[in-house]
């Protein structure tokens, strides 16, 4: 409550509206979960020289969550389109959009030959 007393609203209850609804609409379960973080003056990572909005960073964020969450499967049963609610080609169309791709397997192989190894 204190981050949406403080923050400046520049479009008033129009911009108020859309930030409790994308809360609502990304928030997991029935505990409302509002992204206080996009309430400060809005920053891009280190490191990075893609251009994104506050907007598009969370849409990143989330499908991440949905791709991590479902072992980075991105369809069919289980896999990340579902959780999400979208067409497997959608998400694959937002996935490079937004530059998201699977982790490097380095560190997926090292857990793989350490099973090998002590079996």
């Amino acid at each position: 409550m204190d981050a949406l007393v403080r923050y400046h609203w520049s479009g008033n209850v129009r911009e108020l509206q859309n930030f409790i609804d994308r809360a609502v609409i990304l928030s997991p379960h029935s505990v409302l979960r509002a992204p206080t973080s996009e309430l400060e003056p809005f920053s891009a990572h280190k490191g990075s020289n893609l251009p994104i909005t506050g907007l598009e960073e969370v849409e990143r964020d989330y499908i991440v969550r949905a791709l991590e969450a479902s072992n980075w499967i991105v369809g069919g049963r289980n896999g990340a389109a579902e959780r999400l609610g979208t067409k497997r080609t959608s998400l694959v169309y937002r996935m490079r959009k937004l530059r998201i791709s699977r982790p490097t397997s380095s560190s997926r192989n090292g857990a793989v030959e350490g099973r090998a190894l002590q079996d």
